[in-house]
This record gives C-alpha cells, sequence and structure tokens, in this order.
C-alpha cells in the first residue's frame, strides 16, 4: 500500500526534476509539479504537472523525466498526467525559484498586484525598455535595462 511517507519522498524526487529549458530551476521551483497520489491500487502513483503553458515544448521532456526519477527511486508503478485545470500560473513560481530566475540573468514574474514592468536582474534598475514580447521561450519577453544597458529575459506575468 502507498502510505503517506512514499507520497511524500516521491514528491521530494519529482519536484528536484529540473527544467529543461532553464536549468537549475526545477518543476517545483515553478509550480508546474502540482502533486503526487495513490493511482488506487496497492503500489501505483499519479504524478501531476501543470505545464507554464499548453504549447510549451518541455512538456513531454518533463514528463518523462518525471517518470525516470521516480521509477530510480524504487517507484515501479507511475504515471504522469498533465492538468491544464486550473492553469499555470506566475504566482505558482516559489520565492526559492525567483531568487533562482534572477540569479540566471532573468527577471522573475512580477508579484501579485506588482508593476508587471521587470526589474534588471543584473543591476535591479527600474529603467527597462520591452525589445520583444517573445523571448527564448514563450514565457518570457526580451527586455533591456536602460541603466546598465543589458539586454536581459523577463518571464512573463500570467
Amino acid at each position: 500500500m502507498v502510505t503517506a511517507a512514499d507520497i511524500a519522498r516521491a514528491r521530494k524526487v519529482a519536484g528536484q526534476v529540473e527544467d529543461p529549458e532553464l536549468p537549475p530551476i526545477t518543476i517545483a521551483d515553478l509550480g508546474v509539479l502540482r502533486g503526487i497520489e495513490s493511482d488506487g491500487s496497492t503500489d501505483g502513483l499519479i504524478a501531476h504537472i501543470t505545464p507554464t503553458y499548453s504549447g510549451c515544448p518541455a512538456n513531454l521532456v518533463i514528463a518523462l523525466a518525471v517518470e525516470s526519477a521516480l521509477r530510480e527511486a524504487g517507484f515501479a508503478r507511475v504515471r504522469v498526467e498533465t492538468d491544464l485545470a486550473p492553469p499555470w500560473s506566475s504566482d505558482d513560481v516559489t520565492e526559492a525559484g525567483r531568487i533562482k530566475l534572477k540569479a540566471m540573468g532573468i527577471a522573475p514574474p512580477a508579484a501579485p498586484g506588482a508593476s508587471e514592468t521587470p526589474v534588471c536582474p543584473r543591476c535591479d534598475a527600474a529603467n527597462v525598455a520591452e525589445i520583444s514580447r517573445f523571448g527564448a521561450t514563450a514565457c518570457k519577453a526580451l527586455w533591456r535595462c536602460n541603466a546598465c544597458l543589458e539586454p536581459f529575459e523577463a518571464f512573463k506575468r500570467l
């Protein structure tokens, strides 16, 4: 029987899977990992993930990585389900995730109720200009800091 301790351990294991587009950010940091539960059998688990957007090309890679990590941790029967409701929100990014994004030179998404204009992750200046609404991935935009003149990506507020 799957115990609460098994589920907690599985959540920890799955939560350590890195986002393939943003290593070393984990899927737990991004709020993509929604939960782990028993499948109702004696030894099966279901991992629930929600992509940052439904067309994200990393969805399959993340699902396979979660399944692989759980199997390597000794969970033999694993299923990963992609849940689109409720949709992912930039509010789901944890504080640890925001810190890691900034350390990578990516402005984290604006906090709820804050201005959607990012702050430069390099010099913390608020005097920035959007260069392109789309960056390397659809969940980021390209900005330039008018203080230090460095370009940077910013996670969009969704």
